[in-house]
Parts: structure tokens; C-alpha cells; sequence
């Protein structure tokens, strides 16, 4: 009997829940990788980050991005950057709740897995904040490679929002920005131009142009420049101890294609104040203990555009009736929607189970420093890269209203591909993990072992570990990089689905991930597949 269901205005908007507990993947990888004692602490952030108001902030952040002032009243050179209140707003929920630095001063085990929770369901929200928000969580591991960056560390893991542009000693929080990339070339920053001489006291006075300074506000920046001994790391206040501008000039703010609400700034350095992080000339070496946690936030946050996209595409499916019948009862549509649920809940795994082994390695445990260093890359590389396709069918499935700024996921479009852009390419993800294989023999051995935890439960996924194990790491080559990046991805993906998702999930997965059958593309699922069933699993609360 035909539907008499009849057309009907716009669904409503999807506001008022709760971003844990309507997000079943990320509620039950937060319990599994040792944060379940914070789960209540991660519940009330779930709520605030989903009211109404939160999702208007986000909306007014981008609609009136901040901008740079260069001269005060006066005439005075200030480079002082005005944001719309809206941002601030975010900011303080964000710092406040943990999700900057305060982590690294919680005790707590878990601590770390639940802030990536946190940066999860913020950066549904808002995407642009996660900036400041990564690089100040993520400095730590540098800042401790100095005594002189010392007093910086209260400061980052205060728990406090304080967006005065002020000298340290009168800040009660800050935020700590990087400023590496220069016009003759990004990731290749053994080609920085920027000098930096001793000023004869132990600190040094930095010099150069920073063509892309992500988080322009921040009150200190961690800079590549070269010195007698090659390239070294320095950390630059943004103010000196008067309150004056630390040598900085802030030439203009980037025109970015999204991320518009972070300033991203060409910025001049003309004898900066500035002290050394680790030793010198081994600045790569030293920044790479900060982008390494900044790496992995680029991994949450594209797993967090993805699970924004599948929960909007449910609901607008679900609340939208076309040739009399709700499009989520349709089963191309159906066979759509749960491929993106899938794609989003294999994210979420591999993301929280990364966020595990790193908060282990810190607290010095071997192994899953050894896993970390090729699953980072390996994570960062795939589902950064999926980011983009996932957010575009995503936006397809609302049809036209998908493509107009009244639909969040025209903003999560133009955020889909930053990630994979920001601290490293797909080409530099996939070169490390030839690095990795090349100088770290057993983290091969680490991959594989967390993959092998669910030997003889699929038989698509024993084919494609069997055939891994034939890898040998002094044979990959660059032209093959990529490939072998994205098969250890799905394979590390897989294997959490199979382990601990229901089966409809994990034999979907496989079926449509692993092997032969990669590369398709989403809603190519099959008649196999239980398409109901993943996603009414993947529905946020009300939407199913």
C-alpha cells in the first residue's frame, strides 16, 4: 500500500541533545579506551556544545570573522586582532572544560582520552577554534624541553581563558601558536630564512617573515629559525615584560578558503625576543614533540566533521518526505546514510584509540609509543583524506539546502579538507610512514599486533592481515606510500569494528573497506548489508 505521506517544509533544525549520548561510537569508545570515570564530566560538555545557542555561535564566529587592527587611536602601531563575541564565547566553554592544556595537569588516567571527546563534539560546533585549542594542548611535550619555557606551563594548563593581549606575568592562561611555514616552502622548513643571534644574556633575537601563522592571538609562538647551528626552535612571546609588541608586525590575516573564524596571519619578526627549545640546530626534532599531538587533533577533527555530517544527513533524511515517503525509508538513500555512519564510527574508533596509546606513551609506556608512531601517520593520513568525500555526500543527501550557508554542512565542507592540509600532506603522512618502518622496525610489529586482536573473526580481515605480515619495511617505496598508509588505516579500523561494534557494522566494513573491495565509493554497499539496522545505530537521538 503506497505511502500517503505528503510534502512538507524544511526538517527542523537538530539542536538540544546531547553530543555524547546521541553519538553511540563515541560513548562506547570513551569507556573502552579508559575514560569511563570521566564520563559524566565529557556528558555535560556533550549538552553544552549542542544547545542552541552554541550552534548560533558557531554560525556568528564564521558570519563576522575577527579582524586585525594595526594602528590604535593614537596612530600607534598595535597589531591587536578584535573577534566577535561569539568566539570568545566558545573559547572560554572549550578552555574551561579541559580541551585546551588542562589535561596534562589531571592525574587522572583517561584524562587525555576524554579531552579528545571533548575536541570531538566542540568542533561540531565550531572547527576554527580547535586551532588555538590543538596547538596550546599539544606544547607541552616542547615547552618541557627547556627549562627557560618553563613558567609557560601553568599557564597552558590552567583551565583559564584569558584573552588579554598582556605581558606573561599578568596572564592567568595562554595560548601557544607555531609559526613554521615560510614563502619558499611549507613542509620543507629546512629552507627558512628566518636568523636568530644570541642577544649575550642566553636568550636570542629572531629575525624573518612567517608566511602562515595559525592562531595569530596567541601569546607565544613556537619559530624555526636558523642559527649557528643549523635550524632551531625558539619560543617568541607575543608582548615583552612592558607590554609592548615583541617585535612582531602582523602584515594582514589570510583570506582563508574556511577556518574563518581562526586568524591566520603573514607576520614579520624584527629582533624578537625569544629563548631555545631543546638543542640547537635540531629544531625539526624538537617541534615534532608539539605536532605530533597537533597531528592527531587534525585526526579528531576530521573525524568530528564526519560525525556531523552523518548526524545531520540522518535527521534530514528522517524528517524529509519525498515521492510519499521519508527519504531514510528509501533504501538507496538508506544504503547511503549508513555508509557514511560506517566511515564515521570507523573514524571515531581509530581516533579515541589513538588518543589512548598517546596518553600512554606519555605517561611512558613502550609499546604503545612503538604502536603510536606509525598509527598516528597511518590515521592521520586516511581519515583526513576521507574527510572531504565523506562531507560531500553527506551534504548531497540535504540536496540543495546542503549547499547554502543555512545548512551547517556547507561550513563543514569548507573545513573537510583543511585537515589534511595542516601539519602535513597526505604525501608527508605517507613518507613518514616509510620513516617510521625505516627507523622504527617494530612498530610495524605493534600495528599488526593491535590488528591481530581480532584474528579468526573475519575472514576478509585474516586475508588482508596475512597479506600485511608479507610487507617488508626496507622494500616500501614512495610510490607506493599512500597505498600502504590507507591499508594500514582500514586495517587498524577494522579490526576495532570487529572487536567491539555490533556485527552489522563490522561485516559491513569489511566487506566494503578491506581488500578488493576499497576504493568504492559511498552508498555502494550491497544487498548484504543491514543498512537499517547501522543506521538506526548511528542516528542521533530522535532522528533513528
Amino acid at each position: 500500500m503506497a505511502s500517503t505521506l505528503a510534502p512538507q517544509a524544511l526538517p527542523p533544525a537538530r539542536t538540544g541533545g546531547n553530543l555524547l549520548d546521541d553519538d553511540v561510537a563515541l560513548l562506547e569508545g570513551l569507556r573502552r579506551e579508559g575514560a569511563a570515570a570521566l564520563e559524566d564530566d565529557c556528558r555535560v560538555f556533550g549538552a553544552l556544545t549542542d544547545t542552541p545557542e552554541a550552534i548560533r555561535d558557531g554560525f556568528d564566529a564564521n558570519d563576522h570573522p575577527p579582524e586585525l587592527v594595526r594602528y590604535d587611536q593614537d596612530g600607534e602601531r598595535a597589531d591587536t586582532l578584535e573577534f566577535h563575541p561569539a568566539w570568545h564565547r566558545l573559547m572560554g566553554l572549550s578552555v574551561e572544560h579541559g580541551v585546551a592544556g588542562a589535561a596534562w595537569a589531571d592525574p587522572r588516567p583517561g584524562a587525555h582520552v576524554a579531552r579528545a571527546a571533548k575536541f570531538l563534539m566542540v568542533a561540531q560546533a565550531e572547527a576554527g577554534i580547535t586551532c588555538p585549542l590543538a596547538m596550546t594542548f599539544s606544547c607541552v611535550p616542547a615547552l618541557r624541553l627547556a627549562d627557560t619555557t618553563a613558567g609557560w606551563e601553568p599557564l597552558v594548563t590552567s583551565g583559564i581563558y584569558d584573552p588579554a593581549a598582556a605581558p606573561t606575568d599578568e596572564k592567568r592562561g595562554a595560548l601557544i601558536g607555531m609559526a613554521l611555514t615560510e614563502r619558499s616552502g611549507g613542509s620543507d622548513v629546512q629552507t627558512s630564512t628566518t636568523v636568530a643571534v644570541p642577544d649575550g644574556s642566553g636568550a636570542w633575537r629572531v629575525s624573518g617573515a612567517k608566511w602562515f601563522v595559525s592562531a595569530a592571538q596567541s601569546d607565544a609562538f613556537f619559530v624555526l629559525a636558523q642559527t649557528g647551528g643549523g635550524l632551531s626552535l625558539l619560543l617568541v612571546p607575543r608582548m615583552t615584560a612592558d607590554g609592548a609588541l615583541n617585535g612582531l608586525r602582523f602584515d594582514r590575516l589570510k583570506p582563508k578558503l574556511g577556518n574563518r573564524s581562526n586568524p591566520t596571519a603573514e607576520v614579520e619578526l624584527e629582533d624578537a625576543h625569544g629563548v631555545l627549545v631543546g638543542e640547537e640546530g635540531h629544531g625539526v626534532r624538537a617541534i615534532m614533540a608539539m605536532i605530533g599531538g597537533t597531528r592527531h587533533d587534525c585526526v579528531l577533527g576530521s573525524t568530528a566533521v564526519m560525525r556531523l555530517g552523518t548526524a545531520e544527513a540522518i535527521h534530514w533524511a528522517a524528517n524529509r518526505v519525498a515521492f510519499g515517503r521519508r527519504l531514510a525509508e528509501q533504501p538507496a538513500m538508506r544504503a547511503v546514510l549508513a555508509d557514511l555512519a560506517l566511515e564515521s564510527e570507523a573514524a571515531t574508533a581509530g581516533a579515541l584509540r589513538l588518543a589512548r596509546a598517546t596518553e600512554a606513551a606519555h605517561r611512558g609506556d613502550r609499546d604503545e609509543a612503538t604502536f603510536a608512531r606509525l598509527a598516528a601517520p597511518v590515521l592521520k593520513y586516511w581519515t583526513c583524506k576521507r574527510a572531504p568525500q565523506h562531507l560531500g555526500e553527506a551534504l548531497e543527501c540535504q540536496g540543495g539546502f546542503g549547499y547554502i550557508e543555512e545548512s551547517r554542512l556547507a561550513r563543514a565542507y569548507r573545513e573537510a579538507p583543511l585537515m589534511s592540509v595542516w601539519e602535513g600532506s597526505g604525501n608527508v603522512q605517507a613518507l613518514d610512514v616509510l620513516r617510521a618502518l625505516g627507523r622504527s622496525p617494530d612498530a610495524l610489529d605493534a600495528v599488526l599486533g593491535e590488528v591481530a586482536l581480532a584474528e579468526g573473526a573475519s575472514p576478509v580481515l585474516d586475508a588482508e592481515l596475512d597479506a600485511l605480515r608479507a610487507v617488508r619495511p626496507d622494500a616500501a617505496d614512495e610510490g607506493g606510500a599512500r597505498l600502504l598508509a590507507g591499508r594500514l588505516a582500514r586495517a587498524i579500523q577494522a579490526s576495532l569494528l570487529v572487536r567491539h561494534a555490533p556485527d552489522a557494522v563490522a561485516d559491513a566494513f569489511c566487506a566494503t573497506r578491506i581488500g578488493a573491495a576499497a576504493g568504492r565509493t559511498f552508498g555502494e554497499l550491497g544487498p548484504d548489508v543491514d543498512a537499517a539496522a547501522i543506521v538506526e545505530r548511528a542516528a542521533p537521538g530522535g532522528s533513528a
